[in-house]
């Protein structure tokens, strides 16, 4: 997208609506801020996560521009909000650690607005007719299935990143009991109960010694089932919402703010928005 259609779509959004533009502006800021003090204190791989979430910041409206579509400005701040809080909240400001159930409200918002996208995915299939002709149900399991796969696909990203550059996406429960076949002496594939563990200690090649207190050091199998039952229920909150609003015909206040259209829709908008800054001017 070239550097002034990105500049007039800003000025579109401002007209639009003036909170959402406002909260744009301050998001971006408060990353460029981020970025200056990750560089002054040397850190240069915080530094680099914020001019990744910047460049994340352009993509709804390079789409926009590519496509032709136009994206709700509600949702284009959650999609904002949820780098914000992603990647300089929960990354760079530790706030995954700091923060109980910081990582799960995030995926439970995933699921959430990756339903609305399988659900706006549906709507631009059929923009060619007046009417649906697809069913409600059919819509929204789509929709359904279309967030869980991106979400079991960020889990195989989260996996990969682990096994291979160690950087513990996927965060480690502490477990006091569990059960194995692997202690079996026998290998008779019986279950070995291992109950009330009070301590881990691992020994090293290299003679290092560490001691996990408090039991036994899940590596991230607990952290990926949950990530997917929030998505699953983020998913699911979305795809009846929008089944009730497709089946009963009525409008949704919630599935409109977060159901992507053809820029077609907004033609009308846009030229009341520009008679009125002329007649301003």
């Amino acid at each position: 997208m070239k550097l002034g259609n990105y500049i007039k779509k800003l000025i579109n959004s401002y007209r639009r609506n003036k909170r959402e533009f406002a909260f744009y502006l301050v998001l971006r800021a408060m990353v460029i801020v981020t970025c200056i003090r990750c560089l002054i204190t040397k850190n240069y791989e915080s530094a680099a996560i914020c001019i990744l979430s910047l460049i994340l910041f352009l993509i709804p409206a390079f789409l926009e521009d590519v496509l032709d579509l136009t994206i709700p400005p509600f949702f284009e701040a959650i999609i904002f909000a949820f780098i914000f809080a992603a990647e300089i909240l929960g990354e760079i400001n530790h706030y995954y650690v700091k923060i109980p159930g910081w990582d799960t409200i995030l995926h439970t918002l995933n699921g959430f607005l990756f339903a609305a996208v399988g659900f706006s995915l549906i709507y631009l299939l059929n923009r060619g007719s007046k009417h649906f002709n697809v069913s409600p149900f059919y819509m929204a399991v789509v929709a359904f299935c279309f967030s869980m796969t991106i979400g079991v696909l960020w889990e195989f990203f989260e996996c990969g990143m682990d096994l291979f550059l160690h950087l513990d996406m996927q965060k480690d429960f502490i477990v006091r009991s569990f059960g194995t076949v692997t202690l079996d002496p026998n290998n008779a594939g019986t279950v070995i109960r291992v109950k009330d563990i009070t301590d881990t200690v691992i020994h090293t090649a290299s003679g290092q010694t560490y001691t996990i207190q408090g039991g036994y050091l899940d590596i991230g199998i607990l952290d990926t089932m949950k990530d997917l039952l929030v998505n699953l229920i983020g998913a699911v909150v979305f795809s009846i919402i929008g089944y009730i609003s497709i089946k009963t015909d009525k409008k949704s206040k919630v599935a409109e703010a977060l159901t992507i259209t053809p820029k077609d829709h907004e033609g009308d908008a846009e030229k009341e928005a520009e008679k009125d800054s002329e007649k301003k001017s």
